[in-house]
C-alpha cells in the first residue's frame, strides 16, 4: 500500500465513526471563520480568506473549493492538489482545525463560526503526523467556535513571572485562564509553564523525548540534570538536529492527540528563556508556525528549513 493510500485508509476508518449530517445549507453559526493555506511548515502563504458567519453545511473541503482550485481523490473525499501544487513522493497535504491534526477527511469536518482552517503542504518524511501546532493562536484556547468555552489552564511549574505573562497573554485573546500549582485534568487546554527539568516531568510531555515521529514536535533539548543547564535543539523536517540554539532560547510547542485537549509548553533552561517563550505568545509570532524557538527579540520557526524550501 502506498502512503497516500494509507493515510486515506486511516482517514476513512476514523470518518465511518463520525455523525454525518443532513443535506441543506442549515442555520448558520455566528462568527468568522479563517482559511489558510501554505507551504513548507507555514513558510509561504499560498490562500488567506474568511467566512462570515457559515452554514451549518459548510465543511472544510467547501471552504477551500470556494477559495482556491483543488482536485480530489479517493472519491472526493481526500484533497490532491490546491493550486496546482499536488502531493507526490513524500511530501502532501494536512489540515488542522483549531490547531488539532483533523482525523477525517475534509468532506466530514463541518466549519463553524470562529474556526481557523490550515491547510499546509509538507515534507512528512519524518513525521506523518503532527498532532498539535501551535499555528491557529489564541486556538485552542479562546474557543471562539464554541458556545461554552471552558477555561484555559495556566499550569505553573516554576517561574512564575512568566505565568503572570501567560496569562495576561490570553486574556488579551478573550480566553479566560487561571493559575494553578497542580493539574487541571484533561478536560481543558493548558499551558505547561517552566524550566525545563520540571517540564519535562509531567506525563504529558512523555512523549515529546521520542522526537517527531512520536510528537511531532521538531525539537529537542540536550544537557544534565546535574548541571541543570539545557541547549535548546532545533531540528529539520527530517528529525535531523539543525541548529543549537543555546541555553537561553525558549520553546514554546503545542502537543496532543485528536478528541484531547491540548497541552502546550512554555519551556527553556532557566527563567529568562522561559519569559520569552511567554512574551512570544502572540500571533505575529505564531501564526502559522508548527512550533518557535523563542530568541531574544525574534522567534525562529521549528522545524529548521533548508534554503530552498523543506
Amino acid at each position: 500500500m502506498t502512503s497516500a493510500a494509507a493515510r486515506f485508509a486511516v482517514v476513512t476508518a476514523l470518518a465511518a465513526s463520525a455523525a454525518g449530517c443532513g443535506l441543506g445549507p442549515g442555520a448558520s453559526s455566528s462568527g468568522t471563520a479563517t482559511l489558510t493555506v501554505t507551504r513548507d511548515y507555514g513558510s509561504k502563504t499560498l490562500v488567506s480568506a474568511s467566512q462570515d458567519d457559515p452554514p451549518s453545511s459548510e465543511t472544510v473541503i467547501r471552504f477551500l473549493d470556494d477559495e482556491a482550485e483543488i482536485s480530489t481523490r479517493y472519491g472526493g473525499g481526500f484533497v490532491q492538489s490546491i493550486n496546482g501544487l499536488a502531493g507526490t513522493g513524500s511530501s502532501d497535504w494536512f489540515f488542522y482545525v483549531n490547531g488539532t491534526e483533523s482525523p477525517v477527511g475534509s468532506a466530514d469536518v463541518h466549519v463553524n463560526g470562529g474556526d481557523r482552517i490550515w491547510w499546509d503542504y509538507r515534507d512528512w518524511s519524518g513525521a506523518m503526523s503532527v498532532p498539535a501546532v501551535v499555528g491557529a493562536w489564541p486556538e485552542p484556547f479562546a474557543q471562539a467556535s464554541s458556545d461554552r468555552p471552558k477555561p484555559a489552564a495556566v499550569e505553573c511549574a516554576d517561574v512564575h513571572s512568566a505565568c503572570e505573562i501567560a496569562k495576561s497573554r490570553l486574556a488579551a485573546v478573550g480566553a479566560r485562564a487561571t493559575i494553578t500549582d497542580g493539574t487541571a485534568g484533561n478536560a481543558t487546554p493548558r499551558l505547561l509553564v517552566g524550566t525545563w527539568t520540571r517540564v519535562r516531568r509531567d506525563p504529558a510531555v512523555d512523549a515529546f523525548r521520542g522526537g517527531p515521529a512520536s510528537n511531532g514536535v521538531f525539537a529537542t533539548f540536550k544537557g544534565s540534570v546535574r548541571e541543570d543547564r539545557w541547549h535548546l535543539i532545533g531540528l529539520d523536517p527530517s528529525g535531523t538536529p539543525a541548529r543549537d540554539f543555546g541555553t537561553r532560547a525558549g520553546l514554546v510547542a503545542a502537543l496532543g492527540r485528536a478528541g484531547a485537549p491540548q497541552t502546550w509548553i512554555v519551556t527553556g533552561s532557566g527563567a529568562g528563556a522561559v519569559r520569552r517563550a511567554a512574551k512570544d505568545l502572540s500571533g505575529r509570532r505564531l501564526r502559522s508556525r508548527y512550533a518557535i524557538a523563542a530568541l531574544s527579540g525574534k522567534a525562529a520557526p521549528l522545524p529548521i528549513l533548508r534554503r530552498g524550501g523543506s
